[in-house]
């Protein structure tokens, strides 16, 4: 094979001619499969070994390859850029590899194809991002805690349907956001063993003539399984899928948690404040403090749910084995994983700069809000809790009608709605005595955050992925 730069190709000889400009500029990927080159290289050290322990080049040429490789990265960390006819990474690094070792380098593609090749590469790159993932969801789990940690004895209302429900800890409402990143964490750990699966040795679809033992492979490359089918092996993206699911769940999980901060921050709520490092200002009005990190958040949901979509569309009509559409599953993947790796920190620096206002969490607090507990009052004394929720339903009323809380209404107004009500009804509308009931575990009880606060630093002292 010529070292020519201008002619190198690992493609070509069937062809008389070559490929029209518009073919090379729609086919060239190296634009996107670049950031493939340190897992490229390091499979391709190991199918060096594999080819020297399979007798199919001597283990001075296997060595001579794998320390040529070496060279390679070296020559690419330091900047080392492809050129016009390196239409993917695999093409230059061959072409710098025989730059490096000479003709031995055109043994190193025996037995193997470029579509074993790169689904080698990508879920070597898949399992890395699963753990970088990973330890980035952890760091926004951790300002969720630490802000948790602070705002214990805070109380302020939960809302179903955006209507104040039920009053709870600050605490409890931070960690709601807590738990479904841990869920994620938990996918994310699925995935990434879902992904840990060798291709390598399938070739283009039918298996490698030569052999390479895949069991070394393995080890080499910290696979913990090899593929049962080369067809499956170079067609399957599963991995590419179920880990952009979790990306897009964990862009959910942080939408959802923006959503509450950009509500809570408004003047409307007044329940929190943003901090300076993570805010911006007005062009043209001078008081505005503008939650931008959180509206990004809360959009960049949206971008990587495209991502999933995009992908799913590319896979469901393909036949078994690799088709040239499977080139775009790196797009989809890098933009899904990119975005995420920017709005995980840039979320975690924002909620760790957030300041609360405990007097406005708690002046929203109505009586209204303990009607639950007032119903359980009667529900203690005997009456069913239909009764009890007519009874305490027509007390709501007569407050709303009179545009009063419910603690002014008379004890004559209790008596009447149900004979079970003593001089103490009253005392069931605070909103202490209602988060003093919920002590159950998953409640918001005092005793109850605390546990749950104990679960959530146990769940990020475990080991990581």
């Amino acid at each position: 094979m010529s070292n020519d730069s201008a002619t190198h190709k690992l493609w070509g000889g069937r062809f008389a001619g070559g490929p029209s400009p518009l073919l090379d500029a729609i086919n060239r990927s190296i634009g996107t499969d670049f950031r493939l080159w340190p897992h490229d290289i390091r499979l391709s050290k190991a199918w060096a070994l594999g080819l020297g322990k399979a007798g199919v080049l001597t283990m001075d040429e296997a060595e001579a390859l794998r320390s040529g490789l070496d060279r390679v990265a070296m020559r690419i960390a330091k900047g080392a850029q492809p050129v016009a006819t390196d239409e993917d990474i695999h093409t230059m690094i061959d072409r710098l590899l025989h730059e490096e070792a000479g003709s031995v380098a055109s043994k190193l593609h025996t037995g193997r194809s470029r579509n074993d090749q790169v689904a080698t590469a990508s879920r070597l790159w898949t399992m890395d991002a699963c753990r970088k993932l990973d330890a980035a969801i952890r760091e926004l789990q951790q300002a969720l805690l630490t802000q948790a940690e602070s705002i214990v004895d805070a109380i302020l209302p939960a809302y179903t349907h955006l209507q104040r429900a039920q009053p709870v800890s600050g605490a409890h409402w931070l960690l709601a956001h807590f738990w479904p990143l841990e869920r994620d964490r938990v996918r994310l750990a699925n995935a990434l063993r879902g992904t840990a699966t060798l291709p390598l040795g399938s070739g283009a679809i039918a298996g490698s003539a030569f052999p390479v033992p895949r069991d070394l492979l393995r080890d080499e490359l910290d696979f913990v399984a090899i593929s049962p089918n080369s067809i499956d092996a170079t067609g399957d993206r599963d991995f590419v899928a179920e880990t952009m699911f979790v990306c897009t769940m964990v862009a959910v999980h942080c939408s959802r948690i923006a959503e509450d901060m950009i509500i809570y921050g408004s003047s409307e709520f007044g329940f929190i404040k943003f901090g300076d490092g993570f805010s911006t200002g007005s062009s043209m009005m001078p008081q505005k403090r503008n939650p931008d990190v959180f509206e990004l958040a809360r959009g960049g949901g949206a971008r990587v749910l495209g991502d999933l979509v995009s992908l799913l569309g590319t896979i469901k009509g393909l036949p078994s084995g690799y088709s040239k559409d499977l080139q775009d599953d790196k797009r989809a993947m890098f933009n899904a994983v990119d975005l995420l790796h920017l709005v995980l920190p840039s979320m975690a620096g924002a909620i760790g700069e957030l300041r609360f206002n405990r007097e406005r969490m708690r002046a929203a607090v109505s009586s209204a809000m303990m009607a639950t507990d007032l119903a359980d009052y009667l529900v203690k004394k005997g009456a069913t809790f239909r009764d009890a929720h007519g009874a305490v339903g027509s007390l709501v009323r007569q407050a709303e009608e009179a545009n009063i809380e419910m603690t002014e209404l008379p004890l004559s107004a209790f008596r009447s709605a149900h004979a079970f009500f003593g001089d103490d009804a009253r005392d069931a509308l605070g909103a202490d005595a209602s988060l003093a009931a919920r002590n159950i575990p998953g409640g918001t009880g005092p005793e109850a955050v605390r546990a749950q606060i104990a679960q959530a630093r146990a769940a990020l002292t475990a080991v990581a992925l």
